[in-house]
């Protein structure tokens, strides 16, 4: 595991990005699963930004680890937000993004979807494997949309799963935990100080740390990356 810290999330945006550059560099077919939140907001508009016509996009296909069940045009879209920020300044083909269809039966949609991942991915052991995983933490400690009430989803059989937000209510469609830890690379792109308590329990193994799902990130390539800003990192021991 390595841990980048830098000094606010517009670096750790910049950084991110080269290191994403790099990652897809020779590559002919590269699968990532983004991920929804603030910071991939801002990483999208770097990326667009200082990479837009450097990159050969026809080469990526994009996923997302977890999406709301909400249709593409709402604000609450994983999709419509990536489209804002990142599609709509690149040239990527359309057969190239697979988004998770927020609108429809959430059930018959995580059934489809982990289908979908079955057939596009080579799989490792029954479980299709992605390239790269990026990935969010909450101020609870969840990630993807495994929230820490029902981490028993980490677990399940299903690649795709069917997860609720413990305050809203909300369904959202989620990669299970094998998916992330079967992906070659997974980073954690964690920003801002309401994460500090989190981050310390996890990476510093105090408290219930197994509680938070976030935690249970440990992908068998052993290349894991948390690329963090100074205020999501200050209560770490330097």
């Amino acid at each position: 595991m390595k841990l980048k810290v830098y000094k606010d999330k517009q670096e750790v945006a910049r950084q991110f990005s080269n290191y994403f550059a790099e990652l897809v560099k020779d590559k002919t077919e590269f699968h990532v699963a983004l991920s929804g939140g603030s910071t991939p907001k801002i990483v999208f508009d770097v990326l667009a930004s200082n990479y837009g016509d450097k990159i050969d996009w026809s080469n990526i296909h994009f996923y997302w680890g977890d999406e709301r069940c909400v249709p593409p045009t709402d604000n609450q879209s994983n999709y419509k937000m990536t489209v804002e920020h990142l599609f709509s300044k690149i040239n990527v083909p359309e057969e190239n993004v697979h988004r998770v269809l927020g609108e429809a039966e959430p059930d018959r949609e995580a059934m489809r979807y982990a289908n979908l991942l079955e057939i596009n991915l080579d799989r490792v052991e029954g479980v299709p494997q992605f390239d790269l995983v990026i990935l969010g933490m909450g101020d609870d400690g969840h990630t993807a949309s495994i929230f820490p009430h029902e981490i028993d989803l980490w677990n399940a059989e299903d690649h795709c799963v069917v997860a609720t937000h413990p305050d809203s209510g909300q369904k959202r469609v989620s990669i299970n935990g094998k998916v992330i830890n079967t992906a070659k690379e997974v980073v954690f792109l964690v920003t801002g100080a309401g994460k500090a308590k989190k981050v310390q329990a996890i990476l510093g193994k105090t408290e219930d740390y197994h509680a938070y799902p976030a935690s249970l990130v440990n992908p068998f390539s052993g290349k894991l990356v948390w690329f963090m800003d100074e205020d999501a990192a200050s209560l770490l021991k330097q």
